[in-house]
């Protein structure tokens, strides 16, 4: 039953703004970070950033909301190859008002679908968020 709960739709010019980020041709580490407006309970787009670390990325963050991060990361494999994993970033920090983390946890599968990406990460730390951290996510996928 909670995979067909909706609590909030997504903005139909963010489902745009991802379906062109999957489809990006720059090879720099890239990131749309996404906040719901609640008055709306809709998903919208916060902001966008070319050429940003996740190190960056995270002085963005506020401190004590949630927020969605689609990254395009370019990910130098131990053998020299190089990809670009787009991931989804659910970062939900300790502190948070109980109400918005049920609005963004309940919105994510939405969004998640809306950007059809697979390698999804949580986060209850934006702590967390270090080029170390993504690459220790993304070995599940090798």
């Amino acid at each position: 039953m909670s995979s067909t709960l909706v609590v909030c739709e997504v903005d139909q010019s963010l489902k745009d703004k991802l379906k062109k980020f999957r489809f990006r041709k720059e090879t720099n580490n890239a990131a749309i970070l996404m906040k719901i407006d609640m008055k709306k309970q809709m998903v919208i787009l916060e902001d966008e950033y070319e050429d940003i670390s996740l190190d960056d990325l995270r002085e963005e963050l506020p401190e004590r909301q949630p927020r969605f991060i689609a990254y395009s990361y370019k990910y130098v494999h131990a053998d020299g190859r190089v990809s670009y994993p787009l991931c989804f970033i659910f970062c939900s920090p300790m502190g948070c008002k109980p109400e918005q983390q049920m609005m963004y946890a309940g919105s994510k599968n939405q969004l998640v679908q809306a950007a059809e990406l697979t390698k999804v990460f949580e986060t209850r730390n934006a702590d967390d968020l270090t080029e170390e951290w993504l690459k220790k996510q993304l070995e599940f996928f090798r």
